[in-house]
C-alpha cells in the first residue's frame, strides 16, 4: 500500500512511518514548503497544493496541526490552531477532489476534546459533542474531513486522547515536577484523562487503514484514569513523592484559558468501536504503559 502522511515528522507521524515501512508499505511524507521548493507538496498557510501531488496514493493519514498545548490561547494563537486543522484539512480535501486516481481512504487525526467537559459520564462514539473551544474546533475540523466522503473515500475520524511517549507530547511535561520532588495532582484531581500509548496509537492507525471502518473512532486505551490516579501511578513508576497539589486558580493565572480545557476539565472516553472490532491493545492499562514508556520498553 502507498500511504501519504501529513505531519510525518511529528511524534505520531514518525512512529507510524516506521511501523508502516517495516510492514512493507511505501510511505510518502507530505512535505510543507513554498511552491518554489521542488520537494514541497503543499503550503497550508497560503492555500497551495502541488497539482497531482497525491495522485495514485492508496491512503492518506492526515496528522498535521499546530500543538494545542504550547503557549497561551490568545486570539491569534487560537486562530493559528484552527487554521492548521480546519483550513488545512479543507485544502487537503479540495486537492483530493482534483485527482484522477484518488486514495481509497482518509484517516484524519481528531481529538477527544470533541466531547467537552462531561464529568464522570462514560463517552463512546455515539455520544454527542460538547461545548468549548476544543469541542467547536473538532466539530469543524471533522466536518471538513467528512467532505472527502462525497468524493468516494472512506473517511475515519481518529479522536485521539493524550498520547504517552517518552520522546514528546504531554508526558515529559507531566513528569518534570516529579523529577524535582514537586509532583502532585492538578486541581481536585477528579478530572478524567483519556490516554493511549504511542505503540497503540500507531497500531490503531495502521489497523484503521486496513479495516472497513468509517466515521469517528475513539483512539484511546480502554481504561481512562482520573488525574489523581495518574499522579499516583507516575509517583510509583518514578519513585518520587506526589504531595504538592497544583491549585486550579494558579494554573489559570499562569497559562490562561487553556488550563481550564486541557488540565482542569476532562473526558471519560471509551474505545467502543475499536473493542467491537476486536483490536487488541498492547498496553491497555496505565501502569504497564508508563512502565514500558519510562523504563525503556518503548522505542
Amino acid at each position: 500500500m502507498q500511504v501519504a502522511i501529513t505531519g510525518c515528522s511529528g511524534l505520531i507521524g514518525t512512529a507510524l512511518r516506521q511501523q508502516l515501512e517495516a510492514a512493507g508499505h511505501t510511505v510518502t511524507p507530505v512535505r510543507r514548503g513554498p511552491p518554489t521548493d521542488p520537494a514541497a507538496h503543499w503550503d497550508p498557510a497560503s492555500g497551495w497544493f502541488r497539482e497531482g501531488a497525491l495522485d495514485g496514493i492508496d491512503a492518506v493519514v492526515h496528522l498535521a496541526g499546530a500543538s494545542i498545548g504550547e503557549g497561551r490561547w490568545s486570539a491569534a494563537r487560537k486562530q493559528e490552531i484552527r487554521a492548521s486543522r480546519v483550513e488545512a484539512t479543507a485544502l487537503l480535501v479540495r486537492h483530493l477532489g482534483t485527482l484522477a486516481n484518488r486514495p481509497r481512504v482518509l484517516v484524519t487525526a481528531s481529538g477527544t476534546g470533541f466531547y467537552g467537559n462531561r464529568g464522570d459520564e462514560p463517552l463512546t462514539e455515539d455520544s454527542t459533542g460538547g461545548s468549548g473551544f476544543l469541542a467547536d474546533l473538532v466539530r469543524d475540523w471533522e466536518a471538513e474531513a467528512a467532505r472527502a466522503g462525497d468524493l468516494g473515500l472512506r473517511v475515519v475520524l481518529a479522536r485521539t486522547g493524550v498520547v504517552l511517549a517518552k520522546e514528546g507530547g504531554a508526558l515529559p511535561k507531566m513528569i518534570l515536577p516529579f523529577r524535582f520532588g514537586a509532583g502532585g495532582r492538578i486541581g481536585n484531581g477528579r478530572q478524567w484523562l483519556s490516554w493511549i500509548s504511542l505503540p497503540d496509537v500507531t497500531g490503531v492507525l495502521a489497523d484503521l487503514l486496513a479495516r472497513d471502518i468509517a466515521g469517528p473512532v475513539n483512539v484511546v486505551a480502554p481504561n481512562p484514569v482520573t488525574n489523581r490516579q495518574l499522579t499516583s501511578a507516575l509517583a510509583k513508576v518514578l519513585r518520587r513523592p506526589a504531595v504538592f497539589p497544583v491549585p486550579g486558580f494558579a494554573l489559570k493565572l499562569l497559562i490562561g484559558e487553556s488550563a481550564e480545557e486541557l488540565l482542569l476539565q476532562g473526558q471519560r472516553v471509551l474505545p467502543a468501536r475499536l473493542e467491537a472490532a476486536g483490536y487488541q491493545f498492547q498496553q491497555p492499562d496505565l501502569a504497564s504503559a508508563l512502565t514500558a514508556t519510562l523504563k525503556g520498553g518503548q522505542r
